[in-house]
């Protein structure tokens, strides 16, 4: 007799001319990061330090810091004994950390004004959008203000009420010889005069 196999255990193959053995590739899972070359950098992190040093750039306390580095390079190289001098009287060396320090704080200095070029346009449109928000509510607003005016128009205040019931009392009163006219009789008593 043959041996039983179990369908469990049975490993297939590859089948047909063009198969070949791959990896499987699990679709409901992220790939495995790859590879880079190059190092890798949050470029949130870097714009963050790049405004910070163009901010320190833009500051007094940078200028007088850079003042006195170059007067005591200048001050050294002149006076200092000639063999603990390190850039003599051309002062190659300090043109050349001026240049090198010059070509470093342009593009910082670019990056930060970037970025706040950006946070500038989301706040003008945040702005915008606030604005337009503003324009149809007073809009609104000023529709429900007029609709109450005319619906108030149509509506008895308490000035007009009192008034009319002061005229009523006036009429009741009527004459002061004691007679009692009412509305209906005088309304009937000038029918009666005008024939």
């Amino acid at each position: 007799m043959a041996p039983e196999r179990d369908p469990a255990r049975v490993e297939r193959g590859p089948a047909g001319a063009t198969a070949t053995t791959r990896p499987r590739v699990r679709l409901d899972q992220p790939r495995p990061p790859r590879r880079r070359i190059l190092p890798e950098w949050d470029p949130e992190a870097f714009g963050r330090l790049s405004e910070r040093i163009a901010r320190f750039l833009g500051t007094g306390r940078f200028i007088v810091w850079m003042t006195i580095v170059i007067i005591v390079w200048v001050l050294w190289n002149i006076f200092a004994p000639r063999d603990l001098r390190f850039d003599n009287y051309p002062f190659i060396f300090l043109t050349l950390m001026l240049s090198l320090q010059a070509s470093y704080a342009a593009p910082l200095i670019l990056l930060a004004q970037n970025r706040q070029d950006d946070r500038d346009r989301v706040n003008l449109e945040q702005d915008r959008k606030q604005n337009e928000r503003s324009i149809a509510d007073t809009e609104y607003l000023t529709r429900e203000i007029a609709a109450l005016r005319i619906g108030l128009g149509e509506v008895a205040t308490r000035d007009w009420i009192r008034s009319e019931l002061q005229d009523m009392v006036k009429e009741l009163e009527g004459p002061r010889d004691g007679h009692v006219v009412f509305p209906a009789e005088r309304s009937r008593g000038r029918d009666v005069d005008d024939r």
